[in-house]
C-alpha cells in the first residue's frame, strides 16, 4: 500500500491542524493505521493509532485529550486532528499501516509508511 500524508504547516502555539493519509494499492480496510512522529535528534514515537473498523484508537499520553486519531475507509483516508498544539509537538509526522498486528506503539510493527510531513508550532 502507498501512503500519501498531507496537512502540515507552521502554526503558532495553542493552534489547529488537520493532517491526512491518502493510501492507494490495497484494501485500506485491511490495515491498522498509525501516526507517529520524529523531532530534531530525538526517536521516532507513537502518537496514536486507529483499528480496522474505527472504532477503537489509542493516543500517547503525550497528545491525549488534545489530538484524534479517526478513518474513513470509504475515503482511503486517515486523519490526525491536532488542537491546543504546544511547540514540543514540533516534527516530522508520518502515517504507517499494519496488517499482520502487533505492539501498535512500535515502529516496528508497520510495513507501510508514508513520506511525513512537517509540522512547526511556534511559541
Amino acid at each position: 500500500v502507498q501512503l500519501q500524508a498531507s496537512g502540515g504547516g507552521l502554526v503558532q502555539a495553542g493552534g489547529s491542524l488537520r493532517l491526512s493519509c491518502a493510501a492507494s494499492g490495497r484494501t485500506f480496510s485491511n490495515y491498522v493505521m498509525a501516526w507517529f512522529r520524529q523531532a530534531p535528534g530525538k526517536a521516532r514515537e507513537f502518537v496514536a493509532v486507529v483499528l480496522r473498523n474505527g472504532g477503537t484508537t489509542y493516543h500517547a499520553d503525550s497528545v491525549k485529550g488534545r489530538f484524534t486519531i479517526s478513518r474513513v475507509n470509504a475515503k482511503n483516508t486517515v486523519y490526525l486532528q491536532m488542537n491546543s498544539l504546544k511547540p514540543e509537538d514540533t516534527a516530522v509526522y508520518s502515517c504507517a499501516a499494519d496488517s499482520d498486528g502487533g505492539a501498535y506503539y512500535s515502529d516496528g510493527t508497520y510495513e507501510y509508511w508514508g513520506q511525513g510531513t512537517q509540522v512547526t508550532v511556534s511559541s
